[in-house]
């Protein structure tokens, strides 16, 4: 019975470090690029848009959809390092603990 309460214990410790470490990804903002950096997007941990900057020279009427290419692969670019962040981060929580193959927990 002593395991079994020992057991539930770290589960709650866990459970508690990882609604932290999801609360923090809110905190964490990654960069995504595009352009050779003409465009920049700046995203949450969890992908959350936070803001875009656009080079002045891109703004031409007759380039509309080389901006809006560019904005979505910066997007992306941003998306895929904040997926990252949030894998690493939960990587170091969970490192040690006997997860089956697969299993995520966010």
């Amino acid at each position: 019975m002593k395991d079994i309460m020992g057991l539930m214990k770290q589960a709650q410790a866990m459970q508690q470090k990882l609604q932290d470490a999801q609360a923090e990804l809110d905190t964490v903002e990654v960069e995504g690029t595009a352009g050779g950096g003409v465009v920049t997007v700046r995203v949450s941990g969890k992908g959350a848009l936070k803001a875009i900057s656009i080079d002045p020279s891109l703004m031409n009427p007759d380039e509309k959809e080389i901006l809006e290419d560019l904005i979505v692969a910066a997007m992306n670019d941003a998306r895929g390092k904040a997926d990252r962040a949030a894998q690493d981060r939960m990587a170091e929580l969970t490192k040690g603990l006997p997860l089956p193959p697969g299993m995520k927990l966010f």
